[in-house]
């Protein structure tokens, strides 16, 4: 008699456990697919908010003047005149002409964000 209770007792005890872990991973791992898509779908949203907010206080980034020179500067480099600081050789890259157009500005003291490229 007392080996059949402890059968019963270690079959009632790991059908009980392994029916308790299948009943809490089904909802548990519902719920957590539930709670990752409402993360990404509010992580879109406050993605979203936070573009406008880079906008400097008066609006525009650039000065409009800037808009010119850099017309100039490419209209220059189109004709081959346009020629680079220390070595004087052409300037055939367009961005090197928008480059130089916004360095130019910078010295004069307009309205143009710093240089990433200048170490400080």
């Amino acid at each position: 008699m007392a080996t059949a209770n402890k059968a019963t007792k270690k079959s009632s005890a790991t059908g009980s456990s392994s029916a308790k872990k299948a009943a809490s991973k089904t909802p548990a791992g519902r719920k957590a697919t539930a709670k990752k898509a409402t993360k990404k779908s509010s992580a879109k949203k406050a993605a979203a908010k936070k573009s406008p907010a880079k906008k400097s206080a008066s609006g525009r980034k650039y000065d409009p003047s800037v808009g010119k020179r850099v017309e100039r500067e490419m209209h220059e480099m189109h004709q081959g005149k346009l020629k680079s600081g220390r070595s004087g050789k052409k300037v055939t890259n367009p961005k090197q002409a928008i480059a130089i157009a916004l360095a130019e500005k910078r010295r004069e003291g307009a309205k143009v964000p710093p240089n990433p490229n200048t170490k400080k």
